[in-house]
C-alpha cells in the first residue's frame, strides 16, 4: 500500500480542485491511500478580503511569521511514501497556514520523505518557491517535483482580475475584455497527467524516490522577465515589512496610515518599476543570454518545462 499525504490550504477552493485533479488517477487505485489534511488557521482569514485586512497580512507573510493553525488530524510519526504540499503565494511567500505547518512539530512527518509542491498563483512564484525549498530542507524533506499553475490571461488583465476576485469574490470575466480570474478550468483538469505519471512511478515511490517523477510534462515554466522584478519586489517587501512590524502587531491602528502609503507604493511599483525592469532585461537579454538561461534552468528544477512525455500522459484514456 502506497500512502500519500496532501497538505493544503485554499481560500477559494481553486487549489483544492487542482490537487484533487492531480491525485485523481491515484485515488482510483486500491493500492493507494491518500490522506487529505487541510491546514486551518485558528483565526480564519476572510474571503473576500477587505482592503486593509488584506494589506495587514503582508508583513507577517514576508517574514514567515504566521498565525497559529489548528492541530492536524494525522499522526506526526506516521510514514508516508509521498507528501504533496499544495500552496498559494501571498506577497511572494507561501501562504501563512503552510508556513505555520512547516514550522510546527507536526512537520517532522516530512523528514526523509519525497515531496511534490503544487502552486496556484497569479504569476510571480519564484521567491515563494525558494522560501519553500529552504523550509523543506530545514525539515529534512526531499523535493522531487514542482508543479506551477498560473492565472489565465495576460499580466495586464490579471492585475485587475486577481484583486477584484480577492476583494469582491467575483471571478467571472467582464466587459468583454477581462478573462475570468484564476487558473483556467482546462489547466486544472490537465493536472491529471501528473497523477498518471505518478501511477507509473509507484514502484519508485515505494523505494524512496529521489529523482523527478514529473519531468517531461511541462510542470513548470519560468518567465525570465519576472526574475529581476521579483528580486526588486522582494527587497522592497522586506523593507516595508520591517517598518510595519515596528509599528505593532496585525490589527494595530498605527499600521493603517502606513499601509495606505505602502499600497500607493506597491501600485506605483507594479505599474512602473516592474515593467521597466522587464524591458531593460529584455534589451540586455542578448548580452546576458547564457547567464539568464542558466538561471531559468535552475528555477525550473526539479521538474523542468520540457514536454517530451506529454503525449503519453496527457491523454484521458491513459490507464489509471
Amino acid at each position: 500500500m502506497t500512502r500519500i499525504l496532501v497538505l493544503y490550504y485554499s481560500q477559494t477552493g481553486q487549489l483544492t480542485r487542482a490537487a484533487r485533479a492531480m491525485l485523481a488517477p491515484l485515488a482510483a487505485r486500491r493500492d493507494v491511500e491518500i490522506v487529505w489534511q487541510e491546514l486551518r488557521p485558528v483565526s480564519p482569514y476572510p474571503f473576500p478580503w477587505s482592503f486593509f485586512r488584506f494589506l495587514d497580512a503582508f508583513p507577517e507573510c514576508v517574514y514567515l511569521d504566521p498565525a497559529p493553525i489548528e492541530p492536524v488530524g494525522f499522526d506526526a510519526g506516521a510514514r508516508f511514501d509521498l507528501i504533496v504540499v499544495a500552496y498559494q503565494v501571498w506577497f511572494l511567500a507561501p501562504s501563512p497556514p503552510i508556513t505555520a505547518f512547516l514550522q510546527s512539530p507536526a512537520a517532522g512527518v516530512l523528514k526523509d520523505r519525497p515531496v511534490i509542491t503544487l502552486i496556484a498563483c497569479r504569476n510571480m512564484w519564484l521567491s515563494a518557491q525558494e522560501k519553500m525549498q529552504a523550509l523543506l530542507a530545514a525539515r529534512g524533506a526531499r523535493l522531487i517535483d514542482n508543479v506551477v499553475l498560473v492565472d489565465q490571461g495576460p499580466p495586464w488583465a490579471t492585475f485587475v482580475t486577481t484583486p477584484r476576485w480577492l476583494l469582491t469574490g467575483k471571478q467571472d470575466g467582464f466587459w468583454g475584455v477581462f478573462p475570468p480570474a484564476g487558473v483556467s478550468a482546462a489547466d486544472i483538469a490537465g493536472c491529471a497527467r501528473f497523477g498518471r505519471a505518478l501511477v507509473d512511478g509507484l514502484d519508485k515511490l515505494r523505494g524512496s524516490a529521489s529523482g523527478s517523477l514529473l519531468h517531461g510534462l511541462r510542470a513548470v515554466k519560468v518567465d525570465p522577465g519576472y526574475i529581476a522584478g521579483e528580486k526588486i519586489a522582494q527587497r522592497s517587501f522586506r523593507l516595508w515589512g520591517r517598518l510595519l512590524r515596528a509599528v505593532g502587531p496585525p490589527g494595530h491602528p498605527g499600521r493603517r496610515a502606513l499601509l495606505l502609503l505602502y499600497a500607493l507604493f506597491l501600485v506605483t511599483m507594479i505599474l512602473t518599476v516592474l515593467p521597466l525592469s522587464m524591458l531593460v532585461r529584455a534589451a540586455l537579454r542578448p548580452l546576458l543570454r547564457r547567464r539568464l538561461d542558466a538561471e531559468v534552468a535552475r528555477l525550473e528544477q526539479p521538474s523542468g518545462s520540457s514536454d517530451e512525455r506529454m503525449t503519453r500522459y496527457a491523454r484521458a484514456h491513459n490507464r489509471i
